[in-house]
């Protein structure tokens, strides 16, 4: 497991500023990583992530025997940072009877015609299982404020200074909402470097089978990448609180990534001291009556 100081590293505190230039996008994020090398972390990394699949598949079992949670996962990351790919490595070992991943790409006119929190509603996970959240609702304070143009049709008023502060409040309230009747919140920015993806968007245009990946769409959103930051950054430091943390997770390199994701949504579902149901005397009862009728088969 990763050692709980290096996991603060990643997590956002509340009231705390952030600069996301502060945050390194590789591997070195202490001077002790740095003198560990990267290829002795790198197997560490492969190692912790196997260990935690392995106790992932447990503690999802217990999730849903235990049937008092339900955790929600949101990815939130600039394109080509690899939500897709963590989502398949970190996800791998549970089951799928007890995970939903929802991939929300642009809404519809139904859904523009509903606040924006609508549809993510109708997309949260019951008791006992995990929620994914590819994209969520933090899209409608970070695309839809670098493209304005975006913003659903509201009345005269509601779009005044206040505005953003607003709607950051209401995500706040949404979240608080949802802690208090049992679900936990996991919030994961994937903060790859304008660099790497360059590199990973060329990866996708050099190799065929890699081709369908690509859209025009995403070069184009790359052009507002410093507008994305921005974004990025108040939206993290408006709602980054005890009951629905953000961590900045560094992605330029996937297996430092997949890691620490794997370890943080392991260590919160542990740490909740999840148990099965007690066994009460009238159903031993039963338990012995049936395991009686089929011996005597």
């Amino acid at each position: 497991m990763i050692k709980q100081k290096y996991i603060k590293l990643f997590r956002v505190k509340p009231e705390k500023k952030i600069h996301l230039k502060d945050y390194d996008t590789g591997w070195a994020q202490t001077e002790e990583f740095k003198e560990f090398g990267k290829d002795k972390l790198k197997e560490r990394a492969s190692v912790i992530l196997q260990q935690n699949l392995e106790d992932l598949t447990q503690v999802q079992q217990l999730l849903y025997a235990d049937d008092r949670y339900s955790l929600l996962i949101v990815f939130q990351a600039m394109d080509g940072a690899g939500k897709d790919g963590t989502i398949k490595h970190v996800m791998s070992g549970v089951n799928p009877q007890g995970c939903q991943v929802f991939s929300f790409k642009k809404p519809s006119s139904e859904d523009l015609d509903h606040n924006f929190l609508w549809r993510y509603m109708k997309s949260l996970p019951e008791r006992g299982r995990i929620g994914i959240f590819n994209r969520s609702y933090y899209e409608d304070v970070l695309v839809v404020k670098v493209h304005p143009e975006l913003l659903q049709n509201l009345p005269d008023g509601k779009k005044g200074k206040s505005f953003w502060e607003d709607r950051y409040e209401d995500i706040n309230a949404f979240e608080r909402h949802l802690e208090r009747n049992g679900t936990v919140i996991l919030k994961f920015f994937l903060n790859v470097s304008r660099k790497e993806q360059k590199e990973r968007f060329m990866e996708r245009l050099e190799h065929p089978e890699k081709n369908w990946k690509f859209s025009a769409a995403d070069l184009a959103e790359r052009e507002h990448w410093d507008d994305y930051m921005e974004a990025y950054e108040d939206a993290i430091n408006a709602t980054s609180t005890e009951w629905a943390p953000w961590y900045i997770v560094p992605a330029d390199n996937k297996w430092v990534m997949r890691a620490i994701v794997a370890d943080i949504i392991t260590s919160t579902l542990r740490d909740l001291d999840l148990k099965f149901p007690k066994i009460t005397e009238a159903q031993l009862k039963t338990l012995a009556e049936a395991r009686k009728k089929l011996e005597d088969e």
